[in-house]
């Protein structure tokens, strides 16, 4: 497979062209990188939402909105498809770097994570990149600086001027927007926890609510996690059986039921604290090749109407 950096790069070219139309905003930092805001200080919009998501995803799946309901009310969905789950969910669009530096907290998702490949999801997936410009969109209530720029250019092993860092808030459209999109990354990473080879995952497609936007980082926090753990829907189609299917919606977690806002107080806002099995979609359908298809969980429409203030 090509470098989902080049790929992710193209995509950053695109924002780049559009700032304007998109709602962005983007910042050339002392050290040379560049800081796109994609809804920390700028609005952005819907359509800048989805191509954070495409940037975070490298371009390598299909993502989309849709119009559905929830408990009567009119509410955008967004729809993900790739037919590479484990590079594109587990090796690109994961927010797995955990980012904190001289008092700047947030989550880095996205391709440059393969340049570093530390992580366990790239020894299971079997892939790394090499590429010598990067992409880590950062998810923080604040833009991200030199230090962090030079944290990442130093850790991928490029120059800080090669460094690319989308940014927004969760209390932002373009928070929801991408969370809605990760869908179908929850449901694989969960399986590939579980023990399952994630190189078995052939195909994955998902949706989800776009949570109504609060500009309280909190409150922002505990919807997008609803709209995915109560609104979530997820189809796999897989190469093997596996016993432990059961176990990947959201309701096969002991906090099933419990609003997020309620789960992250109770860890003191330390996302890493929380059992990762509370991050799960509503329903996961798994399509074993020549094999049965499993149905496991639902949609609760009373929980997300009491997360969304329907």
């Amino acid at each position: 497979m090509d470098s989902i950096n080049r790929m992710a790069i193209e995509l950053v070219d695109e924002a780049l062209d559009f700032v304007d139309e998109l709602g962005i905003a983007a910042y050339e930092l002392d050290s040379g990188a560049t800081v796109l805001d994609f809804g920390v200080e700028a609005a952005g919009g819907m359509e800048a939402g989805l191509l954070l998501a495409e940037i975070q995803t490298a371009g390598l799946a299909t993502i989309q909105t849709r119009m559905d309901e929830i408990g009567g009310a009119t509410v955008p969905h967004v729809e993900l498809s790739t037919d590479h789950p484990g590079v594109v969910l587990l090796c690109s669009q994961k927010a797995g770097w955990e980012l904190s530096i001289d008092g700047y907290e947030g989550l880095g998702g996205g391709p440059a994570r393969a340049l570093v490949g530390e992580e366990t999801d790239f020894e299971r997936v079997g892939y790394y990149d090499e590429f010598d410009l990067t992409v880590l969109s950062v998810e923080g209530e604040s833009l991200p600086g030199d230090a962090v720029a030079e944290h990442v250019a130093e850790r991928t092993g490029v120059e800080p001027s090669a460094v690319f860092l989308p940014a927004y808030a969760t209390g932002s459209l373009c928070g929801s927007v991408a969370t809605a999109a990760r869908a179908c990354e929850l449901a694989v990473f969960r399986l590939s926890e579980l023990g399952y080879d994630p190189n078995d995952v052939i195909s994955a497609q998902g949706s989800a609510p776009v949570a109504p936007v609060s500009y309280d980082e909190a409150t922002a926090m505990g919807r997008t996690n609803d709209a995915l753990a109560y609104g979530g829907r997820v189809y796999l189609h897989v190469a093997e059986e596996f016993d432990r299917f059961d176990e990947l919606p959201s309701s096969a977690a002991e906090e099933y039921g419990t609003p997020f806002e309620q789960i992250f107080e109770d860890a003191d806002w330390d996302f890493y604290e929380v059992d990762e099995s509370v991050f799960a979609p509503a329903q996961v359908t798994v399509d074993v090749a020549d094999g049965p298809t499993h149905v496991l969980g639902e949609p609760s429409e009373t929980l997300l109407k009491q997360s969304f203030g329907f």
